[in-house]
């Protein structure tokens, strides 16, 4: 079903920084928003500049998540072979924590 939802998105031709995740609520984004603000994570846009700087590629998803009480960017990139990567941040610092193909 996932990879589904990468064709989907390719043959729509959406081509923004993230896709968001459905049934994601507004509250998500407000809390995100907030950790931003308060300087306890990075800005998306530097998180995706070190994500094609470790894989090139075109960034398909972004997500946010809390690991083990530490804020975690998921970045899925697609590369010019078609092969889908899945980079991890730490959210707070940008250092990448885990860099993968997706199977």
């Amino acid at each position: 079903m996932r990879h589904l939802s990468i064709v989907l998105l390719l043959m729509l031709g959406l081509s923004g920084l993230f896709v968001l995740t459905p049934g994601l609520s507004d509250e998500d984004h407000q809390k995100a928003r907030r950790l931003k603000e308060l300087g306890e994570i990075l800005p998306l846009e530097q998180i995706i500049r070190a994500a094609k700087a470790e894989q090139p590629g075109r960034v398909i998803e972004v997500e946010l998540e809390n690991k083990d009480g530490r804020h975690v960017y998921e970045v899925e990139l697609l590369d010019t072979r078609g092969d889908v990567w899945e980079l991890y941040f730490d959210a707070a610092t940008g250092k990448l924590i885990k860099r993968g193909r997706e199977d």
